[in-house]
């Protein structure tokens, strides 16, 4: 499967792989990317650097919105073999390492057997490589506060819940806010799509997931690309208002 590549706007582009996404911020002939994928991604994400005009060589920094299989896979390939740094939030840099785990198990999906669409899913999951162990060996935490001096000026915006370090990445000129997990618009094992919270079992503590919407209902914005579905144009308040109220809404937990 070639990843799909998708314009945002000048300079910003959302690539969807195997089930998740990665972003690619680019300021001439450098480069910020934004996750890496699943480790099956690893080809159509290095495919989509020179669909855009980029390369491994060009990655300036890999910034990661949490540490996840299917948004790091690629981190330590890119970190080991070009140098590139790969930056987290603070709380984030032990769970890239992997001095921890905060990651749906297998007892979770057996748990969630019942709905549709887990099995399947599961099934890709050990095929695109979810269930390697590729830690970071030397991450990093974000050089400074506020906008970070890397193509796209992004921001890191501290949004715990799915995991303790988890951030979404907000560009300001551009009116994009990149969500990682915090805020999705669907997912293999969810039949309902536009803005919304992941299904209860991939959250490591679901009502800080929740109280993070507000801390993306705040940004400014209108394009909303996520870690997994399609992107959201609309006012990025708007998307997180519409998942808190689905989150509310629905708490069921078994068959």
């Amino acid at each position: 499967m070639r990843a799909d590549v998708r314009q945002v706007t000048e300079g910003t582009y959302l690539v969807h792989g195997h089930h998740t996404n990665w972003v690619i911020l680019k300021d001439g002939d450098a480069v910020t990317l934004i996750d890496t994928g699943y480790p099956g991604d690893r080809q159509g994400l290095l495919e989509s650097l020179a669909r855009v005009g980029g390369s491994p060589e060009a990655v300036t920094a890999v910034l990661i919105t949490h540490a996840h299989n299917d948004h790091l896979g690629s981190a330590e390939h890119l970190r080991a073999t070009y140098g590139t740094p790969v930056h987290l939030h603070p709380a984030e840099v032990p769970h890239a390492r992997r001095d921890f785990l905060q990651q749906a198990t297998i007892a979770d999906v057996v748990r969630n057997a019942w709905r549709p669409g887990v099995l399947p899913w599961a099934a890709h999951v050990v095929r695109v490589g979810g269930t390697e162990h590729h830690p970071v060996t030397a991450p990093e935490p974000f050089p400074a506060e506020g906008a970070l001096d890397l193509p796209g000026r992004p921001v890191p915006v501290h949004t715990p819940g799915h995991t303790d370090g988890h951030c979404v990445y907000h560009l300001p000129e551009a009116g994009i806010v990149v969500s990682g997990d915090a805020l999705v618009t669907g997912h293999a094992t969810s039949r309902i799509k536009g803005p919304q919270l992941l299904p209860d079992f991939f959250h490591h503590e679901r009502t800080r997931a929740v109280a993070s919407l507000e801390l993306i209902a705040a940004l400014d914005g209108d394009l909303l690309l996520p870690g997994h579905g399609p992107l959201h144009r609309g006012p990025v308040r708007a998307a997180a208002e519409q998942a808190g109220a689905r989150a509310s809404g629905n708490r069921r937990t078994g068959p």
